[in-house]
């Protein structure tokens, strides 16, 4: 691992997941860091966006709990299972990062649609094609056609979602819940055991999706130690929202 800014404490600034809370990130600067120097910072809470590893430290609340997927033992709900035929002839591709402009005019349209945002390509670049730890992306064809693509590092025992991203017009696909399913069979096929899926918010409602791929293990930020999830989060609907956020 090459550390490019030692790890330091942010400002507070508004929370952009409960409303009247602050939000405090513990964050460093790093590229080149190996499968076993990843996953000891993903086991310890840990995420990482471009060259930019973070973790919380709000004063006083630990309600952002990473959550992770035990990938051999996941079976599909029964909308799940659904979404799966309805993707029946929808091909999946693992392929090592690499930027393309349909790949960067998908992210373009997605975050216009999804979220009223406008996209700089070189940011586009700098944040997921930087070879900051072990990566890949998943591309998903409908059709033929290039519909969605999703971001994921790889640990030593852990496949982690970065990002995913889609052509809003294939929605009825549910993309979002598909791509879980699909990185999950790469984990296993991977021989790794986890599939992370980032911060889990239980006042956070669009995070509510996270608890739907059982059985899972949440993170104590107190003890340091992961344990089996007891279901509690789990609302398996089709209604619930798509995976797409940085998590």
């Amino acid at each position: 691992m090459i550390l490019l800014k030692e790890p330091n404490i942010s400002d507070p600034v508004k929370c952009p997941y409960i409303e009247g809370e602050e939000f405090i990130q513990e964050y460093f600067f790093a590229y080149q860091m190996n499968e076993r120097e990843f996953d000891e910072f993903l086991s310890a809470g840990w995420r990482r966006f471009g060259l930019y590893f973070f973790r919380p430290a709000c004063r006083g609340c630990r309600k952002c709990i990473p959550i992770r997927t035990v990938c051999s033992d996941f079976k599909p709900s029964k909308s799940q299972r659904r979404i799966l035929r309805k993707n029946e002839s929808t091909a999946v591709r693992l392929s090592p990062p690499r930027y393309s402009d349909e790949i960067f005019q998908i992210y373009k349209k997605h975050s216009l649609v999804k979220f009223g945002q406008d996209s700089d390509q070189d940011h586009f670049q700098e944040s997921f094609f930087t070879a900051a730890v072990p990566s890949a992306q998943s591309e998903y064809y409908i059709d033929g056609r290039l519909a969605a693509v999703g971001f994921i590092d790889i640990a030593l025992h852990a496949l982690s979602s970065v990002y995913f991203v889609y052509d809003p017009d294939y929605s009825s696909y549910s993309p979002g819940i598909f791509s879980i399913m699909k990185e999950i069979e790469i984990a296993t096929e991977l021989g790794l055991d986890y599939y992370n899926l980032g911060y889990w918010i239980r006042e956070n409602h669009s995070m509510a999706y996270k608890g739907n791929f059982s059985p899972y293990q949440t993170y104590s930020w107190e003890a340091g130690t992961w344990s089996d999830g007891d279901d509690s989060i789990s609302n398996d609907s089709e209604s619930i929202p798509q995976k797409e956020d940085v998590e």
